[in-house]
């Protein structure tokens, strides 16, 4: 028998979506008004909020969360300030809002001021598909100017074209979502990828990869296929520039959330504590100042 292995003392869940399908204007694709191409959704098409997570991964000591945006468009803006204003206890640690493809420049920059005003706003994500996967490059310095973060949402095709238009803006805090968003994880695919995620951690050291939303190009989260992806990461980037998120309830179309803690716990285990914690907590905690 082998030991079981320890689990992270503490952990800050640095993408999740506390969403309601009821909502259908804002999140169409969960009521079946818009396809993802995901197949079948319906087992991520029901409510969740703070108080679900906590029940479903009550064996785990998680003590802070960040919201990230996923009502499409211009509702993305709304969603920040609702979340922004409820009360303490069913709100996340820090809210990524959005910024839409559709905006112009004056337009967006008047979405950031918005959702300002809403407590634990922290940055945005792009929620539309723009010409490349980067906003224009003004927008890009105003968030660096306002101190927000960045997140990058962009297939591994786009990364080294996303890592060329971040060059010069070095004090602006960037997140690169899921681990570079993988679609199938075939050979080819991960080649590209492997490029793509070399580009973007040597753009400098604002540039962050939230390890998240493996789940689905994998097929599984056993710890035998997840552990070369968290490794290349961890290669590229380095310990001091990775965190772990769920992208619950997402990944539950996978695996529940007490196994993908399980899956990450498992494939750090090797890792000293201190390193553990920086991953699974304290990365999280500077990037988004909570």
């Amino acid at each position: 028998m082998t030991d079981p292995v320890e689990r992270p003392a503490r952990i800050v869940d640095a993408h999740v979506h506390l969403w309601d399908p009821a909502r259908s204007d804002w999140y169409p694709y969960l009521a079946g008004g818009l396809d993802l191409g995901m197949g079948d959704v319906s087992g991520m098409a029901r409510r969740f909020d703070l108080a679900t997570y906590r029940a479903e991964a009550a064996a785990w000591d998680v003590v802070k969360w960040v919201n990230v945006a996923a009502a499409t468009g211009t509702h993305s803006i709304d969603e920040t300030l609702e979340i922004g204003r409820r009360p303490d206890g069913d709100r996340p640690d820090a809210v990524i809002g959005g910024v839409t493809p559709t905006a112009s420049v004056t337009e967006a920059l008047e979405q950031l001021d918005r959702q300002a005003d809403a407590a634990g706003f922290r940055g945005v994500r792009p929620m539309g598909r723009f010409a490349g996967p980067l906003p224009h490059v003004d927008v890009l310095r105003a968030l660096r100017d306002r101190g927000l973060v960045f997140e990058v949402l962009a297939r591994p095709a786009q990364l080294e074209e996303a890592a060329r238009g971040l060059e010069g803006l070095d004090d602006l805090v960037v997140v690169v979502e899921h681990a570079g968003w993988p679609a199938t994880g075939d050979d080819d695919e991960r080649a590209v990828w492997r490029r793509g995620l070399r580009a973007l951690a040597g753009v400098g050291p604002a540039v962050h990869c939230k390890i998240s939303g493996l789940a689905a190009p994998l097929g599984t989260l056993a710890p035998a296929t997840l552990r070369p992806w968290v490794e290349e990461a961890l290669d590229q980037f380095g310990a001091d520039r990775c965190f772990f998120a769920s992208n619950f309830p997402v990944d539950g179309l996978h695996v529940t959330l007490d196994g993908l803690w399980d899956a990450y716990s498992a494939v750090t285990a090797d890792l000293g504590p201190a390193v553990r914690d920086a991953l699974f907590a304290g990365n999280a905690e500077r990037v988004y100042g909570i």
